[in-house]
């Protein structure tokens, strides 16, 4: 990001509203999504479209889940999340942020139809830790400060709900999918890995220099000529 001047500072700013779009977009349809659940327009209960692990009927889940939620609760729990993860992707990756959530969301899904107890599995908390283990290790893996700035604040944020990844979280509360989070963890990490170099980059570090120092040597000796020396013969060294 940088602000030298006027114009450098009116296009962050605009890339900076653009990156919010699709975070809304897709928020705005989550919570569409549970008004038309809980309202009963199609008469059945939307919980049906989850992922079933290891069931056929299971697969439409793992494009349908991130999409439903069981409670306002549920719901309002990933809605900030998901702003924000969304907006960080698309801001600071904005050139492989589609082709990156797309593989998250189904890549996080996958796993969680493998690994899963045999449930419906619905919510976007699989997506939100898709995207927080992407952003995390994509800017540790290129190196790049303002990344790195990015992976700390995120970890700052959301660094105390990875222990819901683990197994022990069904004795916590047997409601919460941990399948689905570690899936988006492992999902998140992989294509962290897979776009490593990809999107952006750390810069390459160009040394400017002012002058290159020349090495003069004695014709007769070999040895190299002091800076004193070269004067003393009318050689300017600068020259």
């Amino acid at each position: 990001m940088s602000f030298n001047n006027p114009v450098s500072e009116r296009f962050e700013k605009k890339r900076m509203w653009l990156a919010l779009i699709p975070s809304i977009v897709f928020v705005s349809l989550v919570w569409l999504a549970f008004t038309i659940d809980k309202a009963g327009v199609f008469g059945r209960d939307l919980s049906m479209l989850g992922i079933l692990p290891m069931e056929l009927k299971g697969i439409k889940g793992i494009f349908f889940s991130p999409l439903l939620h069981s409670s306002f609760s549920h719901l309002w729990s990933n809605t900030l999340p998901l702003l924000i993860l969304i907006w960080f992707l698309f801001y600071f990756y904005s050139k492989i942020a589609f082709s990156t959530f797309f593989y998250l969301w189904i890549l996080s899904g996958v796993f969680t139809w493998i690994i899963g107890r045999g449930y419906y599995h619905i919510g976007a908390s699989g997506l939100v830790f898709s995207l927080l283990f992407f952003l995390f290790f994509s800017g540790l893996l290129r190196k790049f400060i303002p990344l790195v700035a990015v992976s700390l604040i995120v970890a700052f944020i959301y660094g105390g709900t990875v222990w819901s990844i683990f197994p022990f979280t069904e004795l916590i509360d047997s409601t919460i999918s941990w399948e689905g989070h570690l899936s988006g963890a492992i999902s998140g990490l992989i294509i962290a890995l897979i776009f490593r170099n990809q999107g952006p980059q750390r810069p390459v570090e160009i040394w400017d220099e002012e002058y290159e120092e020349h090495e003069e040597y004695d014709e007769n000796t070999g040895n190299e000529i002091g800076e004193k020396e070269l004067e003393s013969e009318g050689v300017n060294k600068s020259e």
